[in-house]
């Protein structure tokens, strides 16, 4: 698979587009007024693996408080803003790595040119947000409904206003709720500007419906070799965006760190309580980063065979159950000490 080429930005101490990797992002949902609070879950973030948190800016007050919650992480911050420029001008100064704004919505162009100016100076990229629920009337009246074709024109529109001030540091969302939407109109795009594209379905909804929606529309696209970008809006902790995004990417081949979990559906055949089993082995390995693929297998005529390609897992039996590598076993245990020696020849790999 082949991504397509986009244009470099650099956000903080991460780069994206170009060459480089499938960034992962999420937003906190704390008050960004409560630092103390919102560095701790921006710091949980980052050790789940997250590369660009983003916080909401609606006032002075939050403004402020990045100042100090960009001295406390070690991760890109950026500063989510609507209608008042001023708020996006005092994010610059207090360090933000990037804006996430529409210039059609600060105002009239002196307050772009103002933005972007100071943007420019700082070298801060600017991601133009648009999503389903925010197209102007007159695009809407166009078109009489939301459509890619819509979405799409409204971010052409977004990105000639920056482009008309000399800013070029331009990242592209296009979002919407409903993902073959979101699909067509990141398509239609990928064909028309090279600036990186942010993929995400717009809220997708709790944790079950939401981790569906987004691993269709967002693995889609990346599978076509388009995104740069991702961000899984879920309604819940913060943290299960960044681990469905991780896993999204790990399933379209896009990351290589961490463990590729693999397990049977259960059948007649198996003879040990395999679901919990599978629950504890996920749960126990979850934050490891080594590259290795395991398999938690029910049944051991077959799975030894079925996983041959993992590189450690358990096939069960009777109360019992085999420890194997490449297909190849290791050893036999009895159910209440498989996971204990799972782990154990993980940790020895």
């Amino acid at each position: 698979m082949k991504r397509l080429k986009t244009r470099r930005i650099k956000v903080g101490s991460i780069f994206i587009g170009d060459d480089f990797p499938v960034a992962v992002q999420s937003m906190t949902n704390t008050d960004t007024r409560d630092v103390e609070a919102t560095v701790a879950q921006i710091s949980e973030l980052k050790g789940n693996g997250c590369d660009i948190v983003r916080c909401a800016v609606p006032d002075e007050e939050a403004s402020n408080a990045l100042k100090r919650i960009v001295e406390m992480v070690d991760v890109p911050v950026v500063a989510d803003i609507h209608f008042d420029y001023r708020l996006a001008l005092d994010s610059i100064e207090n360090g933000v790595s990037a804006l996430r704004i529409n210039p059609g919505n600060i105002g009239d162009i002196y307050r772009v040119k103002e933005v972007a100016k100071e943007a420019k100076k700082m070298k801060i990229p600017i991601r133009i947000g648009v999503n389903s629920g925010s197209l102007k009337k007159d695009i809407l009246d166009k078109y009489g409904k939301v459509c890619a074709e819509a979405l799409v024109e409204s971010a052409l529109e977004h990105v000639r206003i920056l482009e008309n001030v000399g800013f070029y540091d331009i990242v592209i969302s296009i979002k919407s709720s409903n993902v073959a939407q979101m699909v067509e109109s990141y398509r239609k795009i990928s064909k028309i500007v090279n600036y990186p594209l942010h993929l995400g379905v717009t809220e997708a909804g709790t944790v079950w419906r939401g981790t569906i929606k987004s691993a269709a529309g967002i693995g889609t696209l990346l599978m076509e070799g388009i995104g740069d970008t991702i961000r899984v809006s879920l309604t819940g902790d913060p943290v299960e965006e960044v681990r469905v995004g991780k896993e999204i990417l790990k399933s379209c081949g896009l990351l290589k760190e961490g463990i590729e979990f693999i397990s049977c559906p259960t059948c007649g055949r198996t003879e040990i309580n395999l679901i919990e089993i599978a629950k504890e082995v996920e749960n126990r390995l979850s934050n490891v980063r080594k590259n290795i693929k395991v398999a938690v297998m029910g049944c051991v005529v077959n799975g030894p065979g079925e996983a041959r390609e993992a590189d450690i897992g358990i096939a069960g039996g009777k109360g019992e159950g085999l420890i194997f590598k490449k297909g190849s076993i290791v050893k036999k245990v009895k159910e209440k000490d498989l996971v204990d020696a799972l782990i154990e020849e993980v940790e020895k790999l």
